[in-house]
């Protein structure tokens, strides 16, 4: 998107991430300085990590006719469920979404063409995990346990949790089932926040 054809008052803000094992920043900074965005809202950030308090501000920062441009998908989002919502949220306040690596721009027919497959792959990613667990949610209870010997929470399943928690169809009681976990642990190392009471069933 050229810049020049947006409108007068509109502004173009880029957002750039790295993570501790990460080091390309100065590669998006530059990126996003050749494509003169307004303001550029970076940080650094463990992968593990759920708190972006710079993306939480660029993206409150944002209004209608204004452009959020990264140097690639993965700088927004850390799943595809994760970069789907949040670039649905951006196009429902009339923000056009912009990654320089992929040339994709939601503002053209062919970026919102990418975004309606994006949306589809997230929902089949969720439907298959939201089965899975299921499965084995009825194997576990067949057996009369909760399931297999109790393991570390990998990075795999910890998406999986999360896309579980997100999608409100499985409750926390069965996703610590399937995964052989207690509910500490799991809005310890998931959520990443203290068991104290909450209201999931």
């Amino acid at each position: 998107m050229d810049k020049s054809t947006n409108e007068t008052n509109s502004l173009r803000l880029g957002y750039a991430r790295v993570s501790t094992d990460d080091q390309d920043m100065a590669l998006q900074l530059d990126a996003l300085a050749k494509v003169q965005c307004d303001r550029v809202f970076s940080e650094k950030v463990s992968s593990g990590k759920a708190s972006r308090p710079q993306l939480e501000e660029c993206l409150r920062t944002l209004r209608r006719g204004d452009v959020l441009t990264v140097w690639r998908l993965d700088r927004l989002g850390r799943s595809m469920a994760e970069l789907v919502a949040i670039v649905n949220d951006l196009a429902s306040r009339g923000v056009t979404f912009e990654s320089l690596t992929e040339h994709i721009d939601t503002s053209s027919a062919s970026g919102k063409f990418t975004f309606h497959l994006f949306s589809a792959l997230a929902e089949f990613e969720r439907n298959t995990i939201r089965e899975r667990t299921k499965a084995g949610l009825v194997a576990a209870r067949a057996r009369g346990r909760m399931g297999g010997r109790p393991t570390k929470v990998t990075p795999k399943a910890k998406r999986e949790m999360k896309a579980l928690y997100t999608s409100q169809d499985v409750s926390v009681k069965d996703i610590c089932t399937r995964y052989s976990i207690t509910r500490s642990t799991f809005y310890r190392a998931v959520l990443e926040r203290d068991y104290t009471t909450n209201g999931d069933a």
